[in-house]
């Protein structure tokens, strides 16, 4: 529904959402009425140039039209059933991300952070029935972010962060160390210890890609220990990061993977994968969820994921990805480009704020994300071009010139 339809102002719109809405997000100030593949409109149909795709979301282009078609004709054969019977996009796409990624065994989910949640529990309750009722903490990292939940956000490593201040005692049994350092992980395991859970890139946490040691180091320890890896992909799996998923970057795989976001193209949709082994800790009753995968969702899903293996939108975003972060080094008073594929993180050196970047380049009709004072992420659509870095490589380098 656009704006026009509604017979109302932008101004009526927004003072709606301020007398009825429970408000937690700093908005920009104008309505999104319409999109198509890298731009966003507003009422005015003035363009924006889309760097922030819904938060890593719209991966194959704003209103893909392979997706659309696909949740149409879903809507009109099956909307939603309960997961007792069986439904064909759900079998259909268990199948396609099972054998893309090489995991044997799939869990559907609405969001990232309920993913996470089923990753905990499976994690733990594999630990408990398989060990004794001591094996359930899992060490995660400082600066880590895992979702809102109370399970996901007990695992996140950022005790002064908004999420979690105000809201009583954490859920116990998780212990923190810090990230890329192999031997603070090593040393923060116990013999209660069943899982280690990390983001290949930690992407809340000021974009910090895992080195290869630290992740190469964590499957062996954790194979030598008998403790799963568990590696939080919400935000860098499904070519976001120049691999179909980032643990293909460090040639290894875990035994819990959880994923959202890029999955359903602008749907909601999240999933664990996980091995034949770990998988039989889930038993009839022991999980469960009424909208996880959802019919429309999973047919979104299923025309996302074929459009990014047809386009090797992967490799897309490896060189996309090179070729932007090249352009950012030399804007004024970078102190570090970072990231992986098409998750780019430009860190400041205290000269200028991230938030006021991030204002001016929406000013300017870029739409990005800041992390704190110092840090902004550029999480694109996976089908950006060169043309598309140029051009949010220049208003970058007005907007950081023109506030210092």
């Amino acid at each position: 529904m656009k704006l026009k339809e509604t017979g109302l102002t932008a101004e009526q719109l927004k003072a709606k959402v301020k007398k009825y809405m429970v408000e937690t997000y700093e908005r920009f100030d104008f309505v999104a009425d319409s999109a198509e593949g890298v731009h966003m409109y507003d009422e005015n149909g003035t363009p924006y140039l889309d760097f922030y795709a819904g938060i890593a979301v719209n991966s194959v282009g704003n209103c893909n039209p392979k997706v659309v078609k696909a949740i149409q004709d879903q809507c009109a054969t099956i909307m939603q059933t309960f997961n007792y019977p069986y439904t064909v996009p759900q079998a259909l796409l268990a199948e396609k991300i099972c054998t893309t990624i090489g995991m044997d065994k799939i869990f559907y989910q609405n969001s990232g952070t309920e993913s996470n949640e089923a990753m905990i529990k499976m994690a733990r309750k594999y630990g408990v029935e398989k060990y004794g009722p001591h094996k359930y903490n899992i060490v995660t990292a400082k600066a880590s972010f895992h979702g809102r939940t109370f399970g996901a956000m007990s695992a996140t490593g950022q005790p002064d962060n908004a999420c979690q201040v105000g809201f009583g005692p954490m859920t116990d049994g998780f212990t923190y160390a810090e990230y890329n350092n192999l031997e603070a992980f090593k040393a923060a395991c116990t013999e209660n210890t069943i899982g280690i859970m990390v983001e290949p890139v930690q992407g809340e946490g000021g974009v910090h890609p895992a080195s290869k040691e630290f992740l190469v180091g964590l499957r062996k320890f954790c194979d030598e220990k008998g403790i799963l890896l568990l590696l939080d992909e919400v935000q860098t799996g499904w070519c976001r990061t120049g691999n179909i998923m980032s643990f293909m970057n460090y040639g290894i795989k875990p035994d819990i993977v959880s994923m959202a976001k890029a999955l359903g193209g602008g749907m909601p949709i999240g999933a664990i994968c996980c091995t034949e082994e770990v998988s039989k800790a889930f038993t009839m009753g022991s999980h469960g969820t009424t909208f996880g995968g959802h019919p429309v969702c999973c047919a979104a899903s299923l025309a996302t994921v074929n459009e990014m293996l047809d386009k090797n939108l992967a490799g897309n975003a490896k060189e996309m990805g090179a070729y932007f972060m090249d352009l950012l080094k030399d804007v004024k008073h970078v102190k570090e480009v970072r990231g992986q594929g098409l998750l780019v993180g430009v860190e400041f050196d205290g000269s200028v704020n991230a938030v006021e970047v991030k204002h001016k380049c929406f000013d300017k009709h870029l739409l990005i994300t800041a992390i704190g004072k110092n840090v902004i992420r550029m999480i694109p659509p996976l089908t950006i071009t060169k043309a598309d870095c140029d051009e949010a490589s220049r208003i970058i380098h007005e907007a950081v010139s023109e506030l210092g």
